[in-house]
């Protein structure tokens, strides 16, 4: 049981590329909040949790010295800041990129080429670690942001930068000649968690339940297709995993209702077998939450 004054304090961006999806999908853990814009502190309706809105790069230090419990962040300033933090989860979405990135006339072939090269970054502690490990002495910018004006004054010979599209390298004379890091959202908590507040750890557990739920509901979709009733025991053969699908007689003699799931990455090959037993009124829809 909990006490009444137990909450687990989660931080998550207050505006940005990560704020909507973090807060969506806790959302669709059926969770409650105030989601609103100017909205420092919020605490959920309907589970034991309290939102802290902040700056993403000061996610990792807030749950560092315990003010948030967990945290919503980039793995990139994760790295970037370096504190003892714990991935609890790969939360999968905003994923990115660091990538080096010259001017056009560069004659880039490998890190190399960047040896005694100055280099501009907003992210000099995991740029710094990829030049060690590769050997490469060069030195490093860092830039608060605007990194890809930098060539351009003269202040460097190249940037390192996180990268979605290359659009804006692009409106700067820049090419992306190699990437150093990939980046996804994780999910961050104290690795004393469970030691210094069991309580804590228990809505955790509960949390990370939910979200599980919802991460592989993702990957599937629900599908409904009326089917001759001879054919039924093909099913089986066509949706790889499928233990016991719900088949329902129809009113039409020979015909059956069927209801299961399939994994998205197989569903057009499986549409198109199914279709090629006859299958007949194919209704696919999303899953919000599956547990296996």
């Amino acid at each position: 049981m909990f006490t009444s004054n137990t909450v687990l304090r989660v931080a998550v961006q207050k505006s940005g590329r990560l704020s909507e999806k973090s807060l969506d999908i806790i959302s669709k853990c059926g969770i409650d909040f105030n989601k609103g814009s100017r909205v420092l502190k919020a605490k959920a309706d309907n589970f034991p949790i309290e939102f802290l809105y902040l700056r993403d790069d000061d996610i990792p230090g807030y749950v560092y010295d315990g003010i948030a419990d967990i945290g919503i962040v980039g793995k990139n300033e994760m790295d970037e800041k370096a504190y003892p933090v714990e991935i609890v989860r790969d939360l999968g979405f905003s994923r990115c990129r660091l990538s080096i990135a010259v001017p056009n006339s560069f004659d880039y072939k490998s890190l190399a080429d960047l040896e005694g090269k100055q280099i501009a970054t907003s992210y000099p502690t995991i740029l710094k670690s990829c030049l060690k490990e590769q050997g490469v002495s060069a030195g490093v910018h860092e830039i608060s942001g605007s990194v890809e004006i930098a060539p351009s004054l003269g202040l460097t010979d190249a940037i390192c930068d996180l990268v979605s599209t290359g659009s804006t390298l692009i409106s700067n004379g820049l090419k992306e000649v190699d990437v150093l890091y990939r980046s996804s959202a994780v999910m961050i908590t104290r690795k004393d968690l469970g030691e210094t507040s069991p309580e804590k750890q228990q809505i955790l557990d509960r949390l990370l339940m939910r979200v599980d739920a919802v991460m592989r509901a993702r990957h599937y979709k629900y599908i409904m297709f009326n089917l001759p009733s001879a054919k039924v025991s093909e099913v089986g053969n066509i949706i790889p995993g499928t233990k016991s699908p719900t088949v329902t007689p129809l009113l039409e003699a020979g015909w059956s209702s069927i209801q299961t799931v399939v994994q998205e990455d197989d569903f057009w090959d499986v549409f198109e077998a199914l279709k090629g037993i006859g299958a007949q009124g194919i209704l696919v829809t999303g899953i919000e939450q599956m547990t296996l």
